[in-house]
């Protein structure tokens, strides 16, 4: 009769009850836990862990009780009576530090009679249904899980859907302030929650449980070993912290460069230029429409002349239409529907223009991903594109089933949310063998370990609303924390924003300051097309036509002088800050490229002792900059409460403040709130008064 405790190597395994669990170091200060009903644990379909190098860890097994431990971290496990539960007895896991004792996060039941902390639930092909339970702390406090979007700084309270979605990203990383990070290392589609009694993480169909938790004396040092231990950024180009030009959509070869030949004559900064979609022939196919874009090679070599990069917009999509379709089929290179007609989503395309059926190719298989590499070699790569803005790699579905797909590696609802990092890994290998090395991937989702791609996460598809606005600074935060340094959200707002608005123009200059100061500056969005009035009967904002026409032609204007003069102006003098603001920006990349700690830092991770300053929709720019978005309409003024033990100059003014007050200062349109460290002045006054 086997044991209920026994090491194996640097592991401590545990057999009770039919279950197998085995905790294992990876990383310093950190362990992995594993767990599954049977004589064996299994890898997840794909983890977003690297291989741990090998360590030794301290296990100690004493009758009922054992326990390994990895530097600052130790698992305590014991075989817990339950009387009058479903099982009289079974283990029981809390994680301390092993310097002091003091506990950083336990297991729990929700009942004493069940369900048990690690609860599997058999379903079809050997996948379980699993919830994971722990106790919940009143002190604790939360960030990450990728990008939320209910506009909260913070986790605990909130219930979270583990379901990649336009603007809803899943990264299953949180940074506790009791001193711990925990990865959910399970792509799987599930929910979190962060309840006052307690929290759950439930995968809905998974071959096991699998996780990672580590310990440290700071959120920086915490969050850089869970960076290292899921990949450390790549180094960000200098290029890329320049502004960003996009619309939907520019149409041809002609307009785009008319637009970029106009920026240098107005002497306006400008780094790159992105093409959004329908620049293709059909979806599936990967390539450039030659009645529109006649000589690709041509654009990249033109654009680059006058210092702007090329990015195109590719979606992993195929319509039943593509020439592609066929081969890809029989070739079991395509998402599957588990019933039914093979399609996932209904959107428009071309030839003929209309909606159309579509799946995505499926990245779980690598001849899949080879196959689509290789078409968007020869489309793009070969004409000189090696940027990339990879939009709906959720992939976006309707509705979002993921139970319904079936991929090479099974069932999607077992690992459909790991679809954007086995997306733009292949872009990454390809790349990296082309010789590309400065390319970036914008896109608009990823997974845990996706910052170990050159990859910039943008919020998706948000309206142009004050609350989005809002939103959008906690996702950003919540990213950080989730490991994503490079990050960016549509400025302005994607969905009716309208350019004969006023009210529309306060928000996009509030947004816009915000993007000057956010990791990547990006003006987007699919304006209210020219002609059509802002003041619809109803109150709704109308389009003047379906909204389909308007993507497969384009929306309005969206260029910075494509406003009001008083809004160039004001837009002129921003690009002037952020161009000066670079240098600066180029060495908080850097770092995060050497650390993995993030440019932009909510408030609770610059300053942990200090929690009263989170909340207030500040964040920390770098080492030394607190940056104070204007958050609300019509406002001239922002308070903003400055953290203590160090004197901040307001940037615009030139004032000192002591740390600890609450100053309200002047913000007028084009001045958002900023102060700097008080020992950093003199270097960073250039920035703000040239």
């Amino acid at each position: 009769m086997p044991e209920t405790y026994s090491r194996d190597g640097s592991a401590l395994v545990i057999r009770f009850n039919g279950e197998t669990i085995r905790i294992e170091p990876w990383g310093p200060d950190a362990l992995r836990l594993r767990a599954r009903p049977g004589g064996t644990v299994i890898e997840p379909h794909v983890s977003a862990l690297l291989d741990a190098a090998p360590a030794t860890a301290d296990i100690a097994i004493d009758g009922a009780h054992a326990r390994i431990t990895n530097g600052r971290i130790r698992a305590e496990v014991r075989l817990a009576r339950r009387l009058g539960a479903d099982v009289a007895k079974e283990p029981e896991i809390r994680y301390v530090r092993s310097d002091t004792g003091a506990e950083l996060l336990a297991e729990t039941r929700s009942h004493f009679a069940g369900p048990s902390p690690r609860s599997f639930k058999a379903l079809a092909s050997g996948s379980f249904q699993l919830e994971a339970r722990f106790r919940a702390y009143p002190d604790e406090r939360l960030m990450g899980l990728g990008q939320p979007q209910h506009g909260l700084e913070e986790l605990k309270g909130t219930s979270t859907t583990l379901v990649q979605q336009n603007t809803h990203v899943v990264i299953p990383f949180v940074l506790s302030s009791r001193g711990y990070g925990f990865l959910w290392n399970n792509p799987a589609t599930g929910r979190a929650d962060f309840a006052t009694n307690g929290t759950r993480w439930l995968a809905d169909a998974t071959p096991g449980l699998d996780y990672w938790i580590c310990a440290g004396d700071s959120p920086a040092e915490i969050l850089s070993t869970y960076v290292a231990a899921t990949g450390m950024p790549p180094a960000l180009p200098d290029w890329a912290t320049g502004f960003w030009q996009c619309k939907l959509r520019y149409r041809s070869q002609a307009e785009i460069l008319d637009v970029a030949r106009e920026y240098r004559r107005r002497n306006l900064p400008l780094s790159c230029i992105v093409i959004d979609f329908f620049a293709w022939t059909r979806q599936g196919e990967w390539q450039f429409d030659p009645a529109d874009w006649p000589d690709p090679a041509g654009l990249v070599r033109d654009l680059a002349e006058m210092g702007i990069k090329t990015i195109v917009s590719i979606w992993p999509t195929v319509s039943a239409n593509a020439e592609t379709y066929t081969e890809m089929r029989e070739k079991g290179y395509l998402l599957r529907t588990e019933r039914g007609v093979p399609v996932v989503i209904q959107f428009p395309d071309k030839d003929p223009y209309g909606i159309h059926f579509l799946t995505y190719y499926d990245p779980f298989n690598p001849e899949a991903r080879d196959y689509h590499w290789d078409r968007v070699q020869s489309g793009y790569v070969d004409k000189g594109v090696t940027n990339f803005w990879l939009d709906a790699c959720e992939p976006e579905m309707r509705p979002a089933h993921a139970d319904h797909v079936r991929t090479h590696l099974g069932n999607g609802a077992e690992m459909l949310s790991a679809f954007p990092l086995l997306h733009a890994g292949r872009y990454a290998e390809g790349l990296k063998a082309a010789g590309a090395e400065d390319a970036v991937l914008l896109c608009r989702s990823t997974w845990a370990g996706g910052q170990r791609f050159p990859t910039i996460l943008w919020s998706g598809d948000v309206w142009s609303t004050w609350a989005d606005y809002r939103a959008q600074i906690a996702a950003g935060l919540h990213a950080a924390m989730s490991g994503i340094g490079w990050w960016t959200t549509d400025i302005g707002g994607f969905y009716e924003g309208h350019r004969d608005n006023p009210a529309f123009h306060d928000l996009l200059v509030r947004w816009f300051e915000f993007g000057v100061f956010s990791p990547i500056c990006r003006l987007h969005g699919v304006r209210v097309p020219n002609g059509v009035p802002y003041a619809a009967p109803d109150g709704e904002v109308d389009y003047g036509k379906e909204l389909f026409h308007v993507f497969t032609d384009t929306g309005g204007d969206n260029e910075v002088w494509s406003y009001t003069p008083d809004l160039l102006a004001i837009f002129t003098d921003l690009l002037a800050l952020r161009e000066r603001l670079r240098p600066y920006l180029q060495a908080a990349f850097a770092a995060y490229s050497a650390t993995g700690v993030p440019p932009m830092r909510p408030m609770g991770f610059a300053f942990p002792d200090q929690p009263g300053l989170a909340g207030q929709g500040a964040f920390l720019l770098g080492d030394d900059l607190l940056v104070a978005p204007v958050l609300e309409p019509g406002a001239t003024t922002r308070a903003v409460d400055l953290p203590t033990g160090e004197t901040w100059v307001a940037a615009w003014t030139g004032h000192k403040h002591d740390g600890g007050t609450r100053p309200d200062v002047a913000a007028p349109p084009g001045r958002i709130p900023v102060f700097c460290r008080a020992g950093s002045w003199d270097r960073l006054r250039p920035v703000f008064h040239p």
